[in-house]
């Protein structure tokens, strides 16, 4: 950085910073847990000497233990955009407004998980169930490894329960995709033609006050090659909804061509093909038992109400070791 030619090239000069921003982050990292070590030796020490205490000792432990799985998780997202920033989608299947609200409730957990882990996010699409719920929605979260996690994720989330929408309170079961995309960063050049795009504009829908319901500040991107569709309303102007969509779409059309590179099917298009029985990769049963199970990993919990509420972070570590260890399963058909 003391080099006077340091800034000639913007791009580069930004990786640099960015890579250094990594590597103090790490080194912060280590020096936390060697000062936890730290202090709950000296606790053991005070304790074995007949000190009272055993409340501070026990409490030093769970900080020591969160620290080492949290780098424990860390260290098994060495993939090349773990550490990027994320870009959620969620969609309504199978199962009517059973199924839209279902993918409202999911929105409500990434939501509360990113609260929990300090992540922004920014709901910049949402589209409203025709009764209730939500048939799709786009976030973008920003926060360290925030694509690492949410990839774990990827997949149909399936959820039994008595319906809310039926009269005489039958059991149903309800289906929603969940998709992550890391954010590209500057230094990625995807081009995009202007042939090969379509730029529709419209009226936000939702809250948002008087200017929703008077200017066509929401941009729907359509890359016509691809066929992918970008969404965004969230933002005031017209302009500023079309950058986010345009971001949007970049991280969408690089993925797609690391999966065409890799000369594989894309993953998360060929998850999308059924969001219905046979495919899902977790299930939520709140009738009539209590329960989330994944059926990759086989991990489950039976509070389910703490798993809505967003503390996923079991679910997402059991699928980040099973992927290290190489048994991660596939998604499989359930019986109700």
């Amino acid at each position: 950085m003391a080099d006077p030619g340091f800034w000639n090239d913007q791009k580069a000069a930004q990786k640099q910073l960015q890579r250094r921003k990594r590597v103090e982050g790490d080194l912060e990292q280590l020096k936390r847990l060697k000062g936890q070590e730290d202090d709950a030796q000296v606790l053991a020490d005070w304790l074995a000497g007949g000190e009272d205490v055993a409340k501070d000792f026990a409490a030093a432990l769970d900080a020591l233990g969160a620290t080492v799985e949290t780098l424990e998780l860390q260290k098994m997202l060495g993939g090349e955009h773990d550490r990027a920033n994320a870009i959620l989608t969620i969609n309504a299947g199978a199962g009517g407004t059973d199924s839209q609200d279902w993918a409202e409730m999911l929105l409500r957990m990434y939501l509360r998980w990113c609260d929990r882990r300090g992540f922004k996010r920014d709901i910049t699409d949402i589209q409203a169930g025709e009764e209730a719920g939500i048939k799709s929605a786009t976030v973008l979260i920003a926060g360290e490894y925030a694509f690492g996690y949410l990839a774990a994720e990827a997949g149909v989330h399936r959820l039994v329960r008595i319906s809310p929408f039926d009269a005489n309170a039958r059991r149903q079961t309800s289906f929603a995709s969940v998709f992550a995309w890391p954010e590209i960063d500057e230094s990625i050049d995807i081009e995009i033609q202007d042939k090969d795009l379509r730029i529709d504009t419209y009226r936000s829908s939702g809250a948002g006050g008087q200017h929703v319901n008077v200017t066509d500040s929401a941009v729907r991107l359509t890359h016509m090659p691809s066929g992918i569709v970008v969404a965004c309303q969230n933002e005031r102007s017209q302009i500023r909804n079309r950058e986010v969509g345009m971001k949007i779409l970049k991280a969408r059309l690089y993925e797609l061509e690391l999966s065409k590179r890799r000369e594989k099917l894309d993953a998360v298009e060929a998850a999308k093909k059924d969001i219905a029985f046979g495919s899902q990769i977790r299930s939520y049963v709140l009738h009539p038992y209590r329960m989330v199970k994944d059926h990759r990993t086989k991990h489950e919990t039976g509070n389910p109400d703490r798993v809505l509420d967003g503390d996923i972070d079991d679910f997402v570590g059991a699928t980040l070791a099973a992927k290290a260890r190489g048994t991660l399963g596939q998604p499989t058909a359930v019986e109700d």
